[in-house]
């Protein structure tokens, strides 16, 4: 059964004091692109996240989103500078001696300056985060692609009842188009007869041969036939467990040329009137294919 591109998911995970919050959203992309936004101290499992997404989707735009609540995670440490802090205490004493002031440099004046003191993030990398986290995401994933697979339900019944519309439509052009030979003739006669004037009987053969160069031009018997097949196959791909949204995009795209094929062939208002309804509904099935993973 089809899936589709649009999802949404969110768990949240507590250690110690600190919560975790994963969000993924998904939105519709020709393939699989993630993008992450998340704490400095936890990038370093950026590509184990990956992985857990590469193990569910395949397509899509993926916006991953962690935040945290709490400072467990992150073990804070002041560094000091000693190559600055020497720097300052030359230079104070050479201007002491310079201008021959007098005082001591203490430690208070020494706290004061700047750079002297910085303070780091120590990545806390123990298993129990790790998990944590990587559970946190499994959950918002599973979520997200329960969305896609409900929304895939739709996209697929959605797509059933056009594609029975436009068989529908082809129908009505295939049965129109014997009755086409009928006006052919008819209008060739009522032509010839409003030329002569007259009510003079025309020649039979020749505008049987007028009918048929007609009807040769405006064959669209195999068109007719090919868009057969493309609805099948069309059919037979939604049913297909696994992502087949790019195969259905060019399944639609030749039933768009094949009915512009039979559009530019018609010379008949009412062919050329189910042609446009056909690619109308084609349009529409394009549209909802790009949501397709």
């Amino acid at each position: 059964m089809i899936k589709s591109m649009t999802g949404y998911g969110k768990s949240t995970v507590e250690v110690n004091e600190t919560k975790i919050h994963v969000e993924i959203r998904s939105v519709n992309h020709r393939f699989l692109d993630m993008t992450f936004k998340m704490p400095p101290a936890l990038m370093f499992l950026e590509e184990r996240l990956k992985q857990v997404v590469k193990g569910r989707l395949y397509r899509g735009r993926i916006d991953i989103f962690v935040s945290l609540v709490g400072e467990d995670l992150v073990e804070k440490k002041i560094d000091v500078n000693w190559e600055m802090v020497d720097q300052y205490i030359t230079r104070l004493k050479d201007i002491q001696r310079r201008y021959e002031l007098t005082g001591d440099i203490s430690i208070d004046m020494v706290s004061k300056l700047d750079h002297v003191f910085s303070e780091k993030e120590m990545e806390n990398d123990s298993d129990e985060w790790k998990v944590a986290l990587l559970e946190a995401m499994d959950d918002a994933v599973r979520q997200l692609v329960e969305m896609r697979t409900k929304e895939g339900h739709e996209l697929h019944d959605d797509l059933e009842k056009r594609i029975a519309k436009v068989r529908s439509w082809l129908n009505s052009l295939d049965e129109r188009r014997p009755m086409l030979i009928d006006e052919y003739k008819e209008r060739i006669r009522t032509r010839v007869e409003e030329y002569t004037k007259e009510q003079l009987r025309p020649d039979e053969t020749k505008i049987l041969q007028e009918v048929a160069l007609l009807a040769e031009k405006g064959d669209v018997t195999e068109e007719l036939t090919r868009l057969q097949s493309h609805f099948t196959q069309f059919e037979s791909t939604l049913s297909i467990d696994e992502p087949v949204g790019r195969r259905l995009d060019f399944i639609v795209q030749e039933m768009h040329r094949e009915v512009n094929t039979i559009g530019s062939k018609s010379n008949d208002g009412k062919m050329t009137e189910m042609v446009v309804n056909l690619k109308s509904e084609i349009e529409k099935m394009k549209e909802q294919v790009q949501n397709v993973e």
